[in-house]
């Protein structure tokens, strides 16, 4: 679809330009960048909108597309455009923007600006790598992500914030500079086999790769993509970043920063190296089940209720890891939904634990008790997040994990990469484990915030939810009905570009041919 008119590079950077704006206000009037910052979210929420009822799911391929070469000499272009796959990681990205930026109008109240500036720069970096179809550019933007979540984590976060944000600085940046040797090899290899350069994706897509060529390249973008993800054991920068960063960072890099990790192995790694992707399947599918236990197993033990929800992120993605490698349509379905389901009740998860610790200082659990009886309707609110987050049908969690579990029960690829029919059947009931442990560390924590008698005296003067925060929660509410309600609203836009990305890397990892010889081999002779 060709608009005539640059939209995506409309959302892209209209973001900057407000960051640009906000350096213009003064510093003495704090308030004034942050309602500067509101409305440019909310500008760009409404043209994200207008993106999701212009694409057309009955097309394959990516669509909106504007490219203008940049580098000629190199094959570098702005290259940027969005399938089905993109489209709704976009679509969270500019909806969570407003709502993170609503929850700092009490938390945030010194250099108030340069957050804004941050927070603003921090989404051309985010929307920019779910739009860029050049390598390159692709590159640019998640090296961007990680300077204003650097300051963000540094400036305004808690007590270890220094420590939280270099820790999250050296990860991040170690996954980056092996995936820039992966890009440049590929490039170079591309060069060589036609005679001219490109960084345009779906052409380095073509390039004839050697099988430990493939798996060195694979390796080295599997391991940035994993720690964003984050899965284990490359998680461990992330209790320390959710705990220490301020509540809008939090959600942020809960909702979306994680989702850049899944994101990359569906655009990237799995399709750029199709044959290492099926040979490192076994290992992928065994890390995301231990992830989902692990993450937790941890989340259960925790006192404080932030690092506990940042734990969960841990299982959670790992659902998402499964869906991706399980390569059937259900599971990787399931998978990209549950990225935004993700986004959707644990970053309102993150806001919930925000507002009480601005009351209290406090987000130890046994710090808290029976608080429902002052803060109803608070505790209704975070009752709902955390049902969504266990996956209570009628929710948006239950829809992505059901989808996850199904379609990795079924799927074709597990038994064949595994050499066991069984193979989906175990790690679909392992992982099911993590959905009944996710409730019951979720429940029991409820248990002993909300309910039973008031231990502590300042918790009986707490006051309930104010109008602005009743406006930042009731959007993501709506979000966890609709999308738990009217699934299909959300899953048809994404249908052919997934059946597009699955028949792909089957084909070109010859797993279509591994399962004819499969099949044909007599029951006697297996």
């Amino acid at each position: 679809m060709d608009l005539g008119f640059p939209l995506l590079s409309l959302v892209l950077w209209l973001p900057l330009l407000g960051a640009l704006l906000v350096l213009l206000v003064p510093r003495s009037k704090p308030q004034i960048a942050r309602n500067l910052t509101l409305g440019v979210s909310l500008l760009d929420l409404a043209l994200a909108l207008v993106l999701f009822f212009l694409f057309d799911p009955d097309r394959t391929g990516v669509q909106l597309v504007e490219k203008w070469e940049w580098i000629e000499s190199l094959g570098v272009a702005y290259y940027l455009g969005i399938d089905g796959i993109s489209l709704l990681l976009v679509v969270m990205t500019a909806f969570l923007a407003p709502i993170a930026i609503l929850s700092t109008y009490k938390a945030i109240e010194k250099r108030v600006r340069g957050f804004m500036f941050s927070v603003q720069l921090l989404q051309v970096g985010m929307l920019g790598a779910f739009m860029a179809l050049d390598v390159f550019f692709f590159y640019i933007f998640w090296e961007l992500m990680l300077i204003p979540m650097y300051f963000i984590i540094g400036i305004w976060g808690g007590p270890r914030r220094i420590y939280a944000a270099v820790k999250f600085f050296l990860f991040t940046l170690l996954g980056s500079v092996l995936m820039l040797v992966a890009i440049l090899v590929v490039f170079f290899t591309h060069y060589a086999q036609t005679g001219f350069y490109t960084a345009d994706l779906f052409q380095l897509y073509e390039t004839s790769l050697t099988a430990t060529v493939q798996l060195w390249m694979f390796l080295a973008f599997a391991l940035a993509f994993a720690i964003k993800v984050p899965m284990f054991p490359f998680h461990t920068w992330l209790p320390d970043a959710h705990v220490e960063a301020p509540t809008a960072g939090s959600v942020i890099l809960a909702a979306v920063l994680l989702k850049m990790g899944t994101y990359g192995f569906i655009r990237f790694a799995f399709p750029l190296f199709p044959q290492a992707a099926v040979w490192f399947t076994p290992l992928i599918a065994i890390l995301a089940v231990v992830s989902i236990i692990y993450g937790a197993l941890v989340a259960m033990v925790q006192q404080d209720v932030k690092k506990l929800v940042a734990y969960s992120s841990v299982s959670h993605l790992g659902f998402v890891m499964l869906g991706i490698v399980a390569l059937n349509s259900a599971s990787v379905s399931g998978g990209l939904l549950q990225m935004i389901n993700h986004g959707i009740s644990t970053g309102m998860l993150f806001l919930l634990v925000g507002m009480i610790y601005e009351r209290r200082h406090t987000r130890l659990i046994s710090d808290f008790g029976g608080i429902a009886k002052p803060m109803r309707w608070y505790a209704v609110c975070f009752m709902i997040a955390t049902l969504a987050s266990i996956g209570l049908p009628g929710t948006n969690g239950f829809v992505g994990e059901f989808l996850v579990l199904i379609g990795t029960f079924n799927s074709e690829a597990l038994p064949i990469v595994f050499g066991s029919e069984a193979a989906g059947m175990v790690l679909a009931a392992v992982a099911g484990l993590g959905v009944i442990l996710g409730a019951v560390y979720m429940l029991w924590m409820v248990q002993r915030v909300f309910f039973g008698p008031l231990k502590k005296p300042e918790n009986q003067k707490l006051k309930d939810l104010t109008l602005r925060e009743v406006v930042v929660l009731v959007p993501l509410i709506v979000v966890i009905f609709l999308i738990g309600l009217f699934p299909n609203l959300f899953l048809s836009k994404v249908e052919r570009s997934i059946d597009a990305f699955i028949q792909d890397v089957r084909e070109r990892s010859q797993l279509v041919q591994m399962a004819v010889v499969d099949a044909e081999v007599p029951d006697a002779d297996r």
